[in-house]
Order: C-alpha cells, then sequence, then structure tokens
C-alpha cells in the first residue's frame, strides 16, 4: 500500500492523538464531566478519543436535551482550551512536518476540535499548521468527511489525492468517506498502518524517492 504515498499531494491530519499528544488533559476533562453527570468516568475516557464532545454527551446521557448537550459541549471546549498542561507535540511530528515543507507538500489539520481550541493546543505544541478545519467550521464533525473534503479544498488538492493522518475509528472512517487514502496510527486500522509519524515520514520520502 506504499505504493499509494507516490500519489500524495497533500496531507490532512487530525490533531489530537496524531500530531498533538493531548491524552492527558483530554481525559481529565472528560473524567470531570462524567463525574459531574454520574457517569462511569474510565467507560467515557475509552470511548472520547476522536469522537466529537456532544456525540460523547449523548452516548452516556441521552437523557439530555439538545440545549443541554449543546451548552455543555461548549463549556466542554472552553475548560479543554484553558486545560494545556501535558500538551506537548505527538512521537515523530516535527520530522513529519519538516518532512512536509522539504517535499512542498500542502497540508492541513482537520479535528474535531473549535478553532480556539485547536490553537491553544497546537501552540502549545508549537507546531505552526498552514491551515486548520476546526469542528466548528463544518455541519458535522468526524466521522462524517466534510471536514476533510474542506481540507483538501483548503490547500487545493483533490481528496483523491490527500494522505489522511488519524489516530481513531472515528476519523478513520471520515478519511476513508471523503475518498482519501488513510494512514492509522496507535493501532487504529487504516489503509496502511504506521508505528509513529517518523516512521510515516520515512516512509513518504521512500515512497517519493
Amino acid at each position: 500500500m506504499d505504493d499509494a504515498l507516490r500519489d500524495v499531494r497533500g496531507v490532512l491530519l487530525d490533531m489530537d492523538g496524531t500530531l498533538v499528544d493531548s491524552d492527558a488533559a483530554v481525559e481529565r476533562q472528560w473524567r470531570a464531566w462524567a463525574t459531574a453527570y454520574d457517569v462511569d468516568p474510565e467507560a467515557v475516557v475509552a470511548v472520547c478519543h476522536g469522537a466529537t464532545s456532544d456525540a460523547t454527551m449523548r452516548r452516556f446521557r441521552p437523557d439530555l436535551d439538545e440545549e443541554t448537550i449543546a451548552a455543555e459541549a461548549q463549556e466542554y471546549m472552553r475548560r479543554e482550551t484553558e486545560d494545556l498542561e501535558g500538551v506537548v507535540a505527538a512521537e515523530g511530528a516535527a520530522e513529519f512536518v519538516e518532512m512536509l515543507r522539504e517535499l512542498g507538500l500542502p497540508w492541513a489539520v482537520v479535528t474535531n476540535a473549535d478553532r480556539a481550541l485547536a490553537e491553544a493546543r497546537l501552540g502549545a505544541a508549537g507546531i505552526d499548521a498552514p491551515d486548520l478545519v476546526p469542528v466548528d467550521e463544518v455541519a458535522e464533525g468526524k466521522p462524517d468527511p466534510a471536514g476533510y473534503l474542506l481540507g483538501a479544498r483548503r490547500i487545493g488538492v483533490d481528496i483523491a489525492a490527500c494522505l489522511v493522518v488519524e489516530d481513531s475509528a472515528a476519523g478513520v472512517s471520515a478519511g476513508r468517506s471523503a475518498g482519501a487514502v488513510v494512514a492509522g496510527l496507535r493501532g487504529i486500522g487504516g489503509d496502511l498502518d504506521t508505528t509513529d509519524l517518523a516512521d510515516l515520514a520515512r516512509r513518504v520520502r521512500a515512497a517519493r524517492a
């Protein structure tokens, strides 16, 4: 499947768990929400990564009305934006970004975080993304493909020529539904699997040599 990397003309990366290691902050905030809403914190943490905040809230508290969900999702994002303790670049992120620069590949970050949260975390991790597609700029977050389709338009590359890099089932589904080749990190199966971004950078370089 590495042969497909030869034809890649643009890259769309997920943020949390892919480009940025924010696991500790994410899990702190979900445990706090779960405790406040009388839900098992560990059950929430087991499935929260990659999903939108409102989808996770509906999953565990389907009795809440949409007005409450919307307000809680907004408040959750606000708390996450303020909690940057331990937020750093993911393993191999620097090598991957350098590879994109060297090869002249346009790229963007596509995330289920809103713009304020995404900018805060990318800043904390020291990553300067040339473009950003946050969840508040599309009609639906992942697993809907809207974010990746918009990301491809913003970098000016047909989605079929884009490599999507993801670490969650929702993100892989979004990338595949959009029509991109998907690389899966952290044991999440994609069209091609990789151990980390440094490994993927080496494979992209090799495929295009």
